[in-house]
């Protein structure tokens, strides 16, 4: 976080500078999450307890070593919350693999042989416990995760269909398209960084 090409400067000091992008990134993080489900008053506390801890740091280093620390705080809670509302273990273990593989291409097959079952097997039960199948919950999880980074990151459109492991920008496009009614060049110009600092801004 520390060396991020085009870090803004809010504050001359380098330290204060750098608790103020972890507090934007942390309301950010929060916001995501209560989008995703997490409840508002866990993920409003977590966001209060991090942002104090980065408080605390002394130099610019400590409040960046914290970054990847806050966002997996939030990335573990988010997949247990879901895990949750699974019924089998094999089911469990295809989103946690899902989640940890959405830069890769997935497959039945590759999701089959990691809980080891057979694929009409796990594709019946995957539609029975999720309510859709396999292929559109991870088309699902891979827009839900560009939209975050059409919002929140610098990549652009070919880079982030890239690193989600899409065939190519075109059919990235027409997926996110289907899924959302518009490109992801005209999501990212409505919604990009259109937030604001405090807990006003994540409801």
């Amino acid at each position: 976080m520390i060396d991020k090409p085009g870090l803004g400067v809010l504050s001359l000091n380098s330290a204060q500078n750098m608790k103020y992008h972890f507090s934007i990134t942390t309301a950010m993080v929060a916001r995501y999450c209560i989008e995703g489900g997490m409840d508002l008053a866990d993920a409003y506390s977590l966001s209060d307890f991090y942002i104090q801890k980065a408080d605390l740091c002394k130099t610019a280093k400590e409040v960046s070593d914290l970054h990847p620390i806050m966002c997996e705080d939030y990335a573990v809670r988010m997949k247990k919350m879901r895990k949750k509302k699974v019924c089998s273990l094999a089911i469990a273990n295809c989103l946690d693999y899902i989640y940890d593989h959405l830069h890769t291409r997935i497959t039945i097959e590759s999701l089959a042989e990691h809980v080891h079952l057979n694929t009409s097997y796990l594709s019946r039960l995957f539609k029975k416990e999720m309510g859709v199948s396999v292929s559109e919950y991870i088309q699902d999880k891979k827009i839900e995760t560009s939209k975050n980074m059409l919002i929140y990151s610098d990549y652009n459109i070919a880079q982030i269909a890239s690193i989600l492991a899409f065939p190519s920008q075109s059919y990235y496009t027409k997926v996110f398209h289907e899924k959302t009614d518009m490109t992801p060049s005209h999501y990212r110009t409505l919604y990009f960084r259109n937030i604001e600092i405090g807990k006003d801004s994540l409801l």
